[in-house]
Order: C-alpha cells, then structure tokens, then sequence
C-alpha cells in the first residue's frame, strides 16, 4: 500500500510539473506577442493645451475700462485691430474693433489673422533652438556651414540671432539687384546674395545692427537642415503641438490666401482706407510673414514659458542679452529685445502693427494686432499696463 500511494505521489508530481511548464511556455509566447504589438500613441500624447480665463465677475471692471481705451483709441487713433490681456498664465481680456475689409464693412472677430510683422522673429529663434536641443546644429556654427557659396565669412548662427552679423539689407539687395517680376523666395534671395557682391556693414560680432536678413539667412538655415519648407516645419514643431490652429507661414506668391486672413491698409485723406500692395520683398520669410490670431498668438507665448516647447536652458539663452566681440551687451537675446522689467518684440510691415510683451514683475502678457498702419504701439500697452495694474488687483 505504502509503494501504492508513493507511485501515484510521483505520477501527481510529474503531471503537475508538466502543467507548469506548458503554462510557462504558453505564458512566454503570450508575453513575446503582446511585446510585439504596436504601442497605442495616444497613450503618450501630451493632454490637451488649455487656455484659461478669469471668471467674468472677476474682470467687469477692467474689461469696462479696456473696452472704453480700445473704443478711444478707434475713434481718435483709427485703431482696427484685436488687444489680448493676460495675468498670471490666464486671459483676462480679449477683444477686436474696427474692420476686417473696409469695402465690405467686414467686422474684425477672433478668427481674423494678422501678419506678425517682426514679431515672426521670435519663432524662427525657436525653430534654432528646436535643431540645436536636437544636437542638429550649434550656435557656434557659421553660416557657411551649411551655404558654403555664401559670400560673408565666420558668421555664427549666434551672431544671427543677436543682430551681430552686420549683414547688408536683403530689402535692399531685392530692390536693386533682383531681375524677375515674381518676388524672390529665401533660396534665390541666398543665391542673389552669393552673386550680387554687396558689402556687409561691419565684420561678425563688432557692433549690433538690427537685421531682418540675419532671420531671413536663420529660416533658410532651417529648411536646409530639416529638408523640408520653414512653413511645414513652424508647422509641425510649434502651431500643431501649441494647438494654433490658426497660425501659418504666408509667402507672397507662392501659397493661397487663407480665410480669414488680413490685408493691412493706410488711411488715404483722413478718411478712406487704402489696401496696401505687396512688394518684391514678401514672400521672404522668417523676419516676417507669421500669421495669426491674438489668442493664437498667446498660445505661443504660453507654451514657450511653461517648457512645453523648449527647455527652461533654451528658453535663458533666448532670453538674455546678447554681446559683441568687445563684451559690449546689446538689448537682444535670439528673437526678443530685451529689457529689465521686459521682454517684447514689436513689428511694423505693410500696414500691420504689432506687439508682444512679457511684463516679468507683473507676470502680464500684452497682445496688441491691427491691420491699419496703428502707429502708438507703446504708448497703448502703458496705458494697458496702467489700467489693468488700478483695476485688477490679482
């Protein structure tokens, strides 16, 4: 009897291992197809951008008396154009007067899409500073680098950025050397450069000079690097992840009109509104051509000083003062002039006025668009400052 039950003992013993190592094995193949199934992307998506806004009751009072600048401003000032107000990460105020199309009577709205101007600088910076967190280029780099036919030696990227390049105006380069009747783009303006024997205004890191050719040369930079258009890669590295859905790079010329979009006019005779032509320089971009809504554009500024989009060491470097070669500074750093309390850029370019201000102390942001030739930038964002620093105490 004892042989009897150590026999069936062994035979349980032997079935249960047999058990085990089949399961192990079916475990093993099952762990092996699951490691080779594709990963679900929206398990990494990151959430949604968000943009938040103070309660109304919060913000009646100082609504009403920015409502009642922007009325003023309209009447006396011809102001048509869109002013975005936030305080501490959160919108407080967002409105638009005046028209869209003076011979429609078209009213602006917060689809209406304004050309940047030289606020556009600002996401060409980023766009560097995306290749160079990529390890693609450094700012050490020169120009010739990657254009070895371009015809000004040992300019770095950097001095690009800062405006210490003291390259000569590609303005006037297209006014007087450019032979065709379709403007140039950024790759013949680059080719017209090499062959057009224009001397530079001083050598790379003397002196400060503002430059929208250095921005031109730094969205050519990009596209030679990414291989792809500056408009396609503004695109998918910045409007797609900050959910500008608005947002767009415009060439004169080569892409289509979008709804919505802008013209800028001047007043003609203290009453009528002209539409202002393009000329031969519009369809450069990367000093310009950036095209957007205010809320878009505090989208922007939002996703870069919160590290959606940089790091916080990309976004020092963007925000600190440049110098020249002499360890003189200059009031720059890559895409923002630079002041203590301040950090801002301003635009002006066929009939748009624009601004963007960080106020640091106050954690404000100002967003002034118009499309009219509005000529008191900053004069509006004092009193904007002042307004909001009496009537809002947050």
């Amino acid at each position: 009897m004892k042989n009897k039950n150590k026999k069936i003992s062994l035979i349980l013993i032997a079935a249960l291992s047999a058990c085990l190592l089949i399961n192990n094995y079916v475990f093993s193949n099952y762990l092996e197809a699951v490691s080779k199934l594709p990963i679900p992307t929206e398990c990494f998506e990151e959430p949604p951008f968000l943009v938040e806004h103070f309660p109304e009751k919060e913000t009646k009072v100082v609504r009403n008396k920015l409502d009642s600048l922007l009325k003023r401003i309209h009447k006396r000032h011809d102001f048509h154009g869109a002013i975005l107000v936030a305080k501490n990460e959160k919108i407080l105020y967002n409105s638009q007067i005046g028209f869209a199309d003076f011979k429609k009577e078209t009213p602006l709205n917060k689809r209406s899409i304004f050309q940047l101007a030289s606020v556009s600088k600002q996401f060409t910076a980023a766009a560097i500073m995306l290749l160079k967190e990529r390890n693609q280029i450094k700012l050490t780099d020169t120009v010739n680098r990657y254009f070895p036919e371009f015809p000004y030696q040992h300019v770095t990227i950097k001095n690009l950025l800062n405006h210490t390049a003291g390259l000569p105006k590609y303005f006037w380069v297209a006014e007087h050397k450019w032979q065709q009747e379709k403007a140039p783009t950024n790759t013949e303006m680059m080719e017209l450069l090499a062959s057009s024997n224009v001397r530079r205004f001083f050598k790379p890191g003397r002196n400060f000079d503002y430059s929208n050719t250095g921005y031109f040369v730094l969205a050519s930079i990009v596209e030679k690097i990414s291989g792809i258009s500056f408009s396609s890669f503004l695109k998918k590295n910045i409007f797609e992840p900050l959910e500008m859905k608005d947002s767009y790079v415009y060439s004169f010329e080569n892409d289509s009109i979008n709804e919505n979009q802008l013209d800028g006019y001047r007043l003609y005779r203290g009453w009528r509104h002209l539409k202002i032509s393009s000329t031969v320089n519009d369809a450069i971009v990367g000093d310009k051509n950036v095209y957007t809504t205010a809320e878009d554009l505090f989208k922007w500024t939002l996703g870069l000083n919160t590290g959606r989009l940089l790091t916080k060491e990309s976004l020092d470097l963007m925000y600190s003062k440049g110098e020249t070669v002499y360890g003189r500074e200059v009031p720059y750093g890559l895409g923002f002039r630079i002041k203590t309390k301040s950090i801002y850029h301003h635009g002006r370019w066929n009939g748009f006025s624009t601004g963007l201000t960080k106020y640091l102390e106050d954690d404000l942001v100002v967003i002034v668009l118009e499309h009219t030739s509005y000529n008191a930038i900053r004069s509006l964002n004092k009193k904007i400052k002042y307004i909001v620093a009496k009537n809002f105490a947050i």
